[in-house]
């Protein structure tokens, strides 16, 4: 197995806090990011609001963190995705460490750069989700709890509890149950019975809930205790009932309302492009873990582990059981995939297994490392054609790295050029892609325009926008008002072309401030990434000044 060095996390660590250039994306990212701001400025930490109603959908930790990021930093990129991101390098450690744990050192650090190098991971530096820190939060705990069973000190497993109480309060009650899975699974394969009978659980289960306490009472404050209350068009609305059922466990039993149609094939068919460059080594390891198991009449032998393969397994499982599923929802058990990938290679390389499978996944490899670079030079010429410093620069770096693909004899090249193709694509997507997407933006490009001209937020009304405008509250640091009664003498207004219709209805006397074309960014289509037929594509939004 190939000694990753240290280097090589430094670049990758570099590449992904770097993401902070990026500008913050409608509708999800730019809304946590907006409810952040309000938190520090009104100082509400247990209760929650999105532009000043009554917020009940996601747990407070990442609000937290963000509004603790904009009180350091200010209303700004690095403000609200700073903490986020630094939980994601996190992740990348606590993978490396239970990795380590389980595998040796080598393993640790290969697990590690698969899981920071997976497509996911890139984009969950540059959108941030709720995902990014209880994925943190669940790798973290899985890995304490391992010491704990390891090395038998109670402070491991009492972290390990804390790090699952901070996961809930992340994204819910999955951060619990994807330790349960692994573990539960582990223990049971190995008939080792009295694992699930510890009085320490007993301390662990009271630390869990005594970090709950604050997020629970300022649930039951804004919502169980005012029964009467409005929210998401129903009274009578239990906030306890929501975060610990309903928000998960409903979108299962079919009492939450959300419903995509997603299958159980959902999670898995986004996870061939999520899981790039590693996918087809993923895919492998699975079989081979399931098949090995099988052949052991589901019996584990002393040197094996469950926890990871099982873990993935059935969390797989509870999650493509749900109703409702986006394509996010499987990166929880990312860190897992990559230390199953990681162990196979272990077998390869180490233990000489498997050598006819290692001259598959060498073309494989190949061809998956030169299709991501192919892919990050056609984004730069066709979407946003680049000719900049960057690019040139960039195109240096891709051009050495196919020389060496072919030329240099590098111990396990197809592994190290995967890695170093990932991270080449990622730079140019990163700087050069996701960057330019928000010129087409609508709050950014208002916002920016609104702080150039000095203009009053108050005396600013948007109407009848087809655009989200979570990222022009964020970013202008005010929430921008929809109330049309307010359109007067000296107003602005914030239109497009169906609400520019109806002003012209009724007669309003205007001046046209500023116009131009915007586009949903998180909804591209291939009409707007030509850049020959973009304009076709663009809505137009119009900036009116009431005479």
């Amino acid at each position: 197995m190939p000694k990753v060095p240290v280097w090589i996390f430094v670049v990758l660590a570099v590449l992904h806090i770097s993401a902070v250039r990026v500008g913050i994306m409608d509708i999800d990212a730019s809304q946590y990011a907006e409810i952040s701001r309000e938190m520090a400025e009104t100082g509400s930490y247990l209760q929650l609001f999105d532009r000043g109603i009554d917020y009940l959908d996601k747990p407070p930790f990442l609000f937290w963190i963000s509004a603790i990021g904009i009180k350091i930093f200010g209303v700004s990129n690095i403000g609200f995705k700073l903490p986020s991101i630094l939980f994601a390098l996190f992740a990348i450690y606590a993978t490396y460490r239970l990795a380590r744990l389980l595998y040796g050192e080598n393993t640790g650090r290969m697990a590690a750069l698969i899981f920071g190098t997976c497509q996911g991971m890139f984009l969950m530096t540059n959108d941030i989700r709720t995902d990014t820190v209880l994925m943190s939060w669940t790798i973290t705990a899985i890995w304490l709890i391992k010491e704990w069973e390891v090395h038998k000190k109670l402070h491991h497993l009492l972290l390990g509890c804390a790090a699952i109480a901070f996961g809930m309060m992340s994204k819910g009650p999955i951060a619990l149950f994807v330790p349960i899975f692994c573990f539960g699974s582990d223990w049971v394969l190995k008939r080792q019975w009295r694992r699930f009978f510890k009085w320490q659980y007993l301390i662990g289960i009271l630390v869990i809930a005594v970090l709950l306490i604050p997020m629970s009472i300022g649930l039951y404050r804004q919502f169980d205790a005012q029964p009467g209350k409005m929210v998401n068009n129903l009274t009578g609305v239990s906030g306890l009932r929501f975060f610990y059922w309903s928000q998960s466990f409903g979108r299962i039993t079919g009492e939450s309302p959300w419903n995509n149609g997603a299958g159980l094939d959902f999670l898995l068919s986004n996870m061939l492009w999520s899981f790039l460059p590693w996918i087809l080594i993923f895919i492998p390891a699975l079989l081979v873990n399931v098949v090995e198991l099988v052949k052991q009449k589901f019996r584990l032998k002393g040197n094996q582990e469950w926890i990871t393969t099982g873990g993935f397994i059935i969390a797989y499982l509870a999650l493509g059981s749900s109703n409702y599923q986006l394509p996010h929802y499987i990166f929880i058990v990312f860190p897992l995939a990559a230390i199953m990938c990681a162990a196979l290679l272990k077998r390869i390389f180490e233990d000489g297994q498997y050598k006819g499978l290692y001259k598959g996944l060498k073309v494989v490899q190949w061809v998956v490392s030169v299709g991501v670079l192919t892919a990050a030079l056609l984004v730069s010429t066709i979407t946003f054609p680049a000719y900049s410093s960057l690019f040139i620069v960039w195109i240096v770096i891709a051009a050495i790295w196919v020389y060496l693909l072919f030329r240099k004899d590098i111990p396990h090249k197809p592994i190290m050029l995967s890695a170093a193709a990932i991270i080449l694509a990622n730079i140019i997507l990163t700087h050069h892609f996701y960057y330019r997407l928000f010129d087409y933006q609508l709050g950014n490009i208002m916002s920016k325009y609104i702080k150039e001209h000095k203009i009053p937020t108050e005396d600013i009304i948007h109407y009848r926008t087809a655009d989200p405008l979570n990222s022009l509250h964020y970013y202008s640091e005010a929430v921008i008002t929809g109330d049309e009664s307010q359109i007067a003498t000296g107003k602005y207004v914030l239109t497009q072309d169906e609400g520019l219709a109806a002003l012209n209805e009724q007669g309003l006397n205007y001046d046209m401030v500023a116009q131009g074309g915007c586009f949903r960014i998180s909804e591209l289509k291939p009409k707007f990434l030509n850049h020959k037929t973009r304009e076709e594509s663009l809505m137009k939004y119009y900036l009116l000044k009431v005479k």
